[in-house]
Parts: structure tokens; C-alpha cells; sequence
């Protein structure tokens, strides 16, 4: 479906849905964005679906976090067609 991201604003994008509190901690009925994938495999390479659920369960929360702003400054000038590559954060890989 091309839309436009709710999280970077880059549009025409595919866009996939994103559950603001991660299914597995209760967000089947819960509260959706529509993302771009770059973002949606940003999101989830920097934070664990428990920090999803405990704190960065909405757009604002997601978008105030450090790493966030940097990626969301760096996307939001790359081509929506432009295949973007994610790396899982290093403290992740933890």
C-alpha cells in the first residue's frame, strides 16, 4: 500500500503496520501506525519489544529518543524509492 510514513513523513512509500505496544505484551487490538519498512526495522533494532511496551508506545515517545532523531534526520532525505539497509544498535547486540 503506498502511503505516507508516520514517523519520517517520506511519501509515496510501501507501508506496513506497526503496533505501537508489541502483540506479544498485549497490543493485538492496540493502537497502529503505518510505517515504511525503513523505519518499522529501525524501530526494531533499537529497542526491544519490552521497551516498545513499557515506554516508546507512541509516535512522540519514538521520535524523542536520541538515535531516533538522527535516523529520522538522515531518512527524511532519501529517496522513497531507495533501498534502505538497517543495522541492528549496539546495545542491542548486548
Amino acid at each position: 500500500m503506498e502511503e505516507t510514513c508516520e514517523l519520517c513523513g517520506r511519501s509515496p512509500v510501501k507501508t506496513t503496520e506497526h503496533h505501537l505496544v508489541p502483540r506479544q505484551y498485549g497490543g493485538v487490538e492496540g493502537p497502529t501506525v503505518w510505517l515504511c519498512g525503513a523505519c518499522h526495522r529501525q524501530i526494531h533494532a533499537l529497542f526491544t519489544n519490552e521497551e516498545l511496551a513499557g515506554f516508546y508506545h507512541t509516535p512522540e515517545r519514538l521520535k524523542d529518543h536520541p538515535a531516533m532523531q538522527k535516523y529520522l534526520r538522515w531518512v527524511k532525505k532519501q529517496d522513497p524509492e531507495k533501498n534502505i539497509t538497517t543495522r541492528k544498535s549496539n546495545r542491542r547486540k548486548r
